[in-house]
């Protein structure tokens, strides 16, 4: 019988990563479930340390180094991922100063690129709405909006409001 991969069943301990440029901020649209546009975000898998994993993810879906991180908020959610119960993680989320130019890891993204707060906005308003049943499935897959725990966490961790120093990464 073949053992699973450490990576198949969920850790239930998650990052994610905001990298702001000129008040826009760093999504990247999901390849694989859950489906949606987010910024950097990852497992923490067998680093030894939330901002190890929050570095590894952020060179690994976007190709950028992250120079400093600062916890914004840390919390458990319930969301769901791909893994074997991954139905909730504790997430630590990282306004983080990257260098570097993006570049994206196609088998993780169908693309990366900088949103501006209408932007976003309208992408969290596509969530509501296909959270409402006002969108279809294939709907959402050809066009999607937040991914659903960014959506749920938008207000709390200040998705829609660049820091005061956004205009460098």
């Amino acid at each position: 019988m073949d053992l699973p991969m450490p990576n198949d069943t969920c850790d239930h301990t998650s990052v994610g990563m905001l990298v702001w440029r000129d008040e826009k901020l760093l999504l990247i649209e999901r390849r694989k479930p859950p489906y949606g546009f987010a910024p950097p975000a990852g497992h923490v898998d067998a680093d030894d340390s939330f901002e190890q994993a929050a570095a590894r993810e952020l060179q690994e879906e976007v190709g950028l180094k992250a120079a400093t991180l600062e916890v914004l908020w840390e919390g458990r959610r319930e969301n769901p991922c791909r893994r074997k119960d991954g139905t909730w993680h504790f997430w630590k989320i990282y306004r983080v100063h990257a260098t570097g130019e993006v570049q994206s890891d196609p088998t993780e993204t169908k693309q990366a690129g900088w949103y501006s707060i209408s932007d976003i906005a309208e992408l969290r308003s596509r969530t509501g709405a296909y959270l409402s049943g006002d969108v279809s499935d294939s709907d959402w897959n050809d066009r999607p909006g937040l991914e659903n725990i960014w959506y749920e966490l938008s207000n709390e961790i200040g998705l829609l409001t660049p820091p005061d120093d956004a205009t460098a990464i």
